[in-house]
């Protein structure tokens, strides 16, 4: 099958049905750290119905999402499918990644050119009061 085939090649994905019996794909996340499947469900209804379920109670701990692959499902349309499963998963991963602005680096330098300054302020204060506490203390000798 195609869309099994294309699945596991991305190694995102762990394809929990079997060949033989009903044609269901059914397949889970291999990393769920970020989203989950049914966030996956949720994104691809947009143009496609892929229901995500948990398993049952002895492996409830584990979600899948399911295809039901019928007489008209052409390769296209699996094509087109898979193309869209890996678009939402791209879009879900840019979500989630943490971005870096792309003033970033100007912003620290910023920052680190006012710590510098502050500490030169700091002891520029420092030794002005020094002097004074020297002149106070000759002054009053």
């Amino acid at each position: 099958m195609v869309l099994k085939e294309d699945l596991e090649k991305s190694g995102r994905f762990n394809i929990v049905s079997k060949d033989n019996g009903v044609p269901v794909v059914a397949f889970s996340l291999t990393d769920r750290s970020q989203y989950d499947e049914y966030k996956i469900s949720e994104m691809l209804r947009h143009g496609w119905i892929v229901p995500a379920y948990p398993m049952p109670p002895a492996a409830q701990h584990i979600n899948v999402l399911r295809v039901v692959i019928r007489a008209e499902f052409s390769c296209t349309l699996v094509e087109r499918l898979v193309y869209d499963i890996y678009n939402v998963v791209h879009e879900l991963e840019k979500m989630h990644s943490p971005t870096i602005p792309n003033n970033f680096k100007e912003e620290k330098k910023m920052l680190v050119k006012s710590e510098v300054k502050k500490s030169a302020m700091d002891a520029e204060k420092e030794v002005i009061v020094e002097e004074s506490n020297k002149r106070k203390k000759i002054m009053a000798a």
